[in-house]
């Protein structure tokens, strides 16, 4: 006889929220190294992407942080291995 309501193996779990990971990083050079060492060390299925953050009433070049965006919901990469990475070129983490 078949019961009315689902089974346990019947239900779809939801998928896992994406969460965005940022290295935030002094200078373009620690960024491209940090995005190309972030895809081999945690085998990303997506190129990290590499952006300048001006910060506020800052004009100067100089005054800018880089961001290394990761965004891989396939891999889920470790927050505290993020967060060393991003220590070993002078950054820290922030997710969103």
């Amino acid at each position: 006889m078949s019961s009315a309501h689902p089974s346990p193996d019947d239900t779809v779990s939801p998928a896992a929220p994406a969460v965005r990971h940022l290295l935030v990083l002094p200078d373009r050079d620690a960024a491209g190294e940090a995005a190309t060492e972030a895809a081999d060390r945690f085998d990303l299925a997506t190129e990290p992407e590499i952006v300048r953050e001006a910060l506020a009433g800052e004009d100067d070049a100089e005054d800018a942080q880089w961001l290394v965006v990761i965004e891989d919901p396939a891999t889920a990469p470790d927050p505290a291995a993020l967060d060393a990475l991003a220590a070993e070129y002078e950054g820290w983490l922030e997710s969103e």
